[in-house]
């Protein structure tokens, strides 16, 4: 293990990411070191475990040890508090995944060419024997890949199902093509939502890449603040310095949907383009505006998609809303193995019945999809 992904060559690092998740890339996990967004002092202490063969780098895992359930979007709470009730200490213990992103990508990072399943077993092993030697509780894999899950759960680790809602592009040729397979309540809505934001006099852009203006970050910065600060449950995982280093170094990933009034920008989503997929992760509003939300987060995000031949966006976590306007029920997995064996029995019957439900769920939220079927 190393004292963070920035002491990687930058080369070495992307080399195993590929075309994998944008957030796995070194430019985003190194700026959230030098930025000081994770770091011992705030309970996110990166130490990436590498897999060498022979001195060439052939696996890696981005690896934290943890001080709290902060900034997962797999929530422990609940784990931490039995743990502590039973006498465990549930603290620190280590996670596998990208800080604040409940994004699924490879939590597993291995090199073109080498025996995958091999080396998924291999550092499984290792974050099992880490947990060991430093006394941490348990080790926890967040929105993995399944290949992954089909690895590690033949050494024992626990599976987690959640569920997030996805937007798919099926075809659609433009924006009325989207709107002609929602269900004629939802169109409607869509169709009121955009006028009423029109008729205010707010218009809207879509800024990708190298064009994105230096002028912009500023404001999406704040537009950022502004929804965090809103909230009783937000926290401000990130600060102006990573925004920065998001302009020096990842601008070509950004895309952002702006918009304004006149010249002053009044809202704003940040959102990450990479291939044919785009996630999306920060919105905000400087002031009021009715149904803003959903034209800068959604409506013209789409016109963007299908222009662009975007053939999916993971909006990130919760919001009920979304399913409401086509984006459907997806699964996302996550592992845990837990040390004490008490505490692991525990979670393994609550885990069970949760799969069962979520399955469930995903069922019947698919079956009333505002989705029409294809004729």
């Amino acid at each position: 293990m190393l004292d963070g992904v920035a002491e990687v060559p930058r080369e070495d690092w992307n080399a195993l990411v590929r075309d994998e998740s944008p957030f796995l890339e070194w430019d985003w996990l190194a700026s959230l070191e030098e930025a000081g967004c994770v770091g011992a002092s705030c309970g996110w202490q990166s130490k990436p475990l590498l897999l060498r063969d022979n001195g060439r780098l052939v696996g890696a895992c981005p690896l934290y040890v943890k001080g709290h359930s902060e900034g997962e979007f797999v929530f422990d709470w609940g784990w931490a508090d039995a743990a502590h009730r039973a006498g465990v200490d549930y603290y620190p213990k280590l996670l596998v995944g990208v800080p604040f992103t409940p994004v699924t990508g490879g939590r597993f990072l291995t090199a073109e060419g080498v025996d995958r399943n091999a080396c998924i077993r291999t550092l499984g092993a290792a974050l099992v024997k880490v947990c060991g030697d430093n006394d941490l509780s348990g080790v926890h894999v967040n929105f993995c890949r399944e290949d992954e899950v089909e690895v590690l759960r033949e050494q024992d680790y626990l599976l987690r199902v959640g569920l997030q809602y996805h937007w798919h592009n099926d075809g659609y040729s433009c924006f009325d093509d989207y709107l002609s397979r929602l269900r004629s309540k939802r169109r409607n809505q869509v169709r009121r939502e955009r006028r009423r934001v029109a008729e205010q006099g707010i218009t809207t852009e879509v800024l990708y890449g190298d064009t994105i203006p230096d002028e912009v970050f500023g404001p999406m910065f704040a537009c950022y603040c502004v929804t965090v600060d809103n909230h009783y449950y937000g926290r401000r995982y990130l600060n102006e310095r990573f925004f920065d280093l998001l302009r020096e170094r990842f601008k070509k990933r950004l895309c952002f949907v702006v918009a304004r009034r006149g010249d002053e920008i009044v809202a704003g989503t940040t959102n990450i383009q990479k291939g044919d997929a785009l996630y999306g992760r920060y919105w905000g509003g400087l002031e009021f505006i009715r149904d803003l939300h959903f034209e800068v987060s959604y409506y013209a995000a789409i016109v963007h998609f299908i222009e662009s031949g975007i053939q999916r966006f993971e909006p990130g976590a919760g919001g009920y809303y979304k399913f409401l306007r086509g984006f459907d029920a997806r699964p996302t997995y996550s592992l845990h193995h837990l040390r004490d064996p008490r505490l692991a029995a525990a979670i393994a019957r609550f885990l069970e019945a949760e799969r069962a439900d979520a399955s469930e769920t995903i069922a019947q939220l698919n079956r009333q999809s505002a989705l029409k079927p294809r004729a």
